[in-house]
Formats: C-alpha cells, structure tokens, sequence
C-alpha cells in the first residue's frame, strides 16, 4: 500500500524571513517526513540585507557572511531550487519559474513549474526610483549583494583613477551623492567617511580625504531618519556634518546625471557615484499576479493570518506583504525584525495548518530601531515592553543592540555552536587581514 503523499510547503525567497522560514519548517516538519519543504530563490547565497551598506562600503567582505542555500538545505531537512518566480497558476497550484543563465547567457536549469499545496511569497522589495530620469542609468541602488559589491568597485576604481591622475585633483573629485536619509543613507554615509581615509593607508598617497572627498545626502522630507525621534535624527544630522557629509533635507532629486544630481529647486550636486537610497516597493510582477489583492506598492494584501485575502493557499510575509497594523491606522513597517516575526509565527502556524488547527492571528510587535554609524556611534530608540514608550538610546549600549540583531537572526539559522565558532573566526580573521576590501 503507498504512503500518502507529503504536503508540498513551497517558500519563494531565501531573503531573512525566507530562509529563517524554511529553516524552522525543514528542521520540524522535513527531517521528520512529515512535510516536503522547498525553497525557490533566483541566488544561490544568502547575505543579511541591513548589512549591504558594509558590502558597498567595503568594510566588510560579503564572503565571510554569505550562506549557500545548497548546504543550508542539507544541513535543515529542506529542498532548495534555483529560479526566479515569474508567474502563479492558483488553479493548479504551480509556481512557475524562468530558466537560469550563467553569465555568458548558456541555459543551466530550463523554465519549470513547481508544485505547491502551500506557497508562501517572501521575495521582499527593491528601491523604489519613481521613475526619475537617469536613476536606473547612472544611480546604483543597494538591493543586493551584487549590487553593494558593484558600487564598492566603482568606488575603488575611481579612488584609483583619482591618485594617478597626473594633474591636481578639483576640490569634491571623489563626490558621492546618497539619495535617501533613511537608514541606509546615513549608515553607508558613515562608512565610506572611514573607508576613503583607510585607503590612504594602503597606497592611495594623493588622495586627500579632506579636500578631494565630498559625500552628500539628499532628502526630500524636512529631516533624516523619520524612524527616529527627531532629537536622535538631529543629534545624527550634527555627528554626519560633523565628520564633513553634507546634508539636505527638502530636496527632492529630479533627475541623475552622469555627472551628479538635480533637485527641484534648481541645485546641482557633482557626484562621480550616485546610491539610491529613498524609498522601496515590492517587485514589479507581483502586481495583479494570478489576481491576487495588492496595494500601490505592489505588497500582497494579507490577512491578520498572513494569507492573501483572496486565496488561503498563498501567504505572504516580509517586505512584499501588506499587513495591517492595528492602532496605528497604516501597515507594519518593511523592517528586519517585522521579517523575523513573520517567520516566527509562520513556522508554528504552518505546522498548525498541517495538524488540522485553526491559524492564529499575527501581531508585531514594534522593538524600536537601531542605526550604526560605524565606528563613531550608533543611535535609535527602544521600545520599554511595560511603559511601551520608546526609549532612546545611543553609544556603545546601542551598539550592543544592533550587533545582536544580526546575531538573533544568525541563531534562527544555525543554532548557537556554529554561530560562537563563525563569531571567533571573524575575529581572529579581522588581525590578519585588512581592515577594508581591497578588490
């Protein structure tokens, strides 16, 4: 007599939420045969998204954070496919995925469908560019891993071609305009501050960080960090300014040109690198997929279950999902920890769905939020769990805080042992090797 056939859980997207997902549902449901568990991302590694302005940067080497979703899958009872989602049949329930090309264009996996019987949409957002003219040309946004490491190549390229330049440097030769002053804005503001002037120490002898470096944030609201109380987001507007980043505030950018930036009101910033860094949407294509609910920006409308409202067989969480935020009158913010939540919860409803048991409700709870400004300072607010007020932090407390982020989100996927071994080889690796990314 044949066994019954396992129930199909498919997650799209290996990003926090996905992979964390995956990885609870594959250690309790797939090693135990009691679900087949599958992950469905067009990469084959994962790399932290909040840590991407590191990348950019080059104050950290996205090798020594990346994690394959091959061996991920191996070690966590799940199956993982290469692919990117580029379409939904509900009435079959099939994800359908476009063929995988190296980078010579040569077909390595062909267009496919996967089966599903519970499809989870975790494929997060991208930067929202508004269509402003010359953004997608000349603009580098930090969507990716692949991304960051373009922008810090630029960057290297022209701190290089800046000190062998035989005539004189102009003043702001090395102008980099950061469109945003959000998180990302002002985190990758702080780095590249301490990276031009590491470089000098390693051979970039005629590049002179005080005269040739010029690092400017363009913000079209009144002030930085809207996340932040305003004494925080005034206090870090001081410390950037201190540190020589220009900052601009009511200044909507209209247009990106090969040569630097114009805003509405006339001004023309020159940058050599240009980031995107103002405001996200989900991807494009998810917008009317398999008439499934989505909002302006192009999230899936979920339940407070985290299932689309027009099939229960579909959730979604992360970025791409538009949940309700009661008592707050909008949905819950697109940040890591609202992710890790989802996940959370999502792992323990799944394997209620699977035991027969009605789904329980989701609701976030709001932590705070961190900002790291290197090696200066880190600043960001705390949610008290009695008072629920938020209370404000900032220094090496704050720090303390914002490493641990990552390191709750490395322990969803690897347990303690491996995350206290990685952690000491980082920092022995650290006094070996320089402190920059050189190539």
């Amino acid at each position: 007599m044949n066994a019954a056939p396992l129930h199909r859980i498919v997650v799209v997207g290996g990003g926090a939420g996905g992979l964390e997902l995956v990885t609870r549902l594959g250690d309790r449901l797939g090693r135990r045969r009691r679900a087949e568990v599958t992950l469905i991302d067009r990469g084959r590694t994962h790399v932290w998204k909040p840590l991407l302005h590191k990348v950019a940067a080059g104050t950290m080497d996205p090798g020594d954070h990346e994690l394959t979703y091959f061996a991920q899958a191996h070690w966590h009872g799940f199956r993982y496919q290469q692919g990117e989602m580029v379409g939904l049949d509900r009435d079959a329930r099939r994800v359908r995925l476009a063929a995988v090309v190296d980078a010579e264009g040569r077909e390595v996996v062909p267009a496919r469908e996967v089966p599903y019987d519970t499809l989870v949409i975790a494929i997060g957002s991208q930067t929202n560019d508004f269509g402003t003219p010359g953004a997608a040309r000349h603009a580098i946004s930090l969507d990716s891993a692949e991304q960051a490491a373009r922008f810090h190549a630029r960057l290297l390229n022209s701190c290089l071609r800046a000190d062998l330049d035989a005539a004189p440097l102009a003043p702001g030769a090395l102008g980099i305009a950061i469109i945003g002053a959000g998180a990302t804005g002002v985190e990758l503001s702080a780095e590249l501050h301490k990276v031009v002037r590491e470089l000098v120490a390693y051979g970039f002898r005629r590049i002179d960080p005080e005269r040739d470096l010029r690092i400017t944030i363009l913000e079209a609201a009144p002030r930085l960090l809207p996340a932040l109380p305003e004494r925080l987001a005034t206090a870090t507007r001081r410390l950037l300014e201190d540190l020589g980043v220009e900052v601009l505030t009511g200044e909507r950018v209209v247009e990106i040109a090969p040569d630097g930036v114009r805003t509405a009101a006339g001004r023309f910033v020159p940058a050599a690198l240009v980031v995107w860094a103002a405001g996200v949407k989900a991807p494009d294509f998810l917008q009317g997929l398999a008439g499934l609910e989505t909002n302006r920006s192009n999230q899936l409308v979920v339940l407070p279950t985290l299932q689309s409202t027009r099939d229960p067989d579909v959730f979604a969480l992360g970025d791409c999902a538009a949940c309700a935020w009661p008592g707050k009158g909008g949905n819950v913010p697109p940040r890591a920890q609202a992710a890790h939540q989802q996940a959370s919860h999502l792992a323990r409803a799944l394997i209620a769905r699977l035991d027969g048991r009605p789904l329980p409700a989701w609701r976030y709870r709001d932590f705070g939020s961190l900002v790291s400004l290197g090696r200066y300072s880190t600043v960001g607010s705390l949610m008290d769990s009695i008072t629920r007020r938020s209370l404000m932090i900032e220094g090496y407390f704050a720090r303390l805080m914002y490493l641990s982020l990552y390191k709750m989100h490395e322990l969803a996927l690897h347990g303690f042992a491996k995350v206290f071994l990685d952690t000491l080889a980082r920092l022995i690796t650290r006094r070996t090797e320089p402190q920059i990314k050189l190539h």
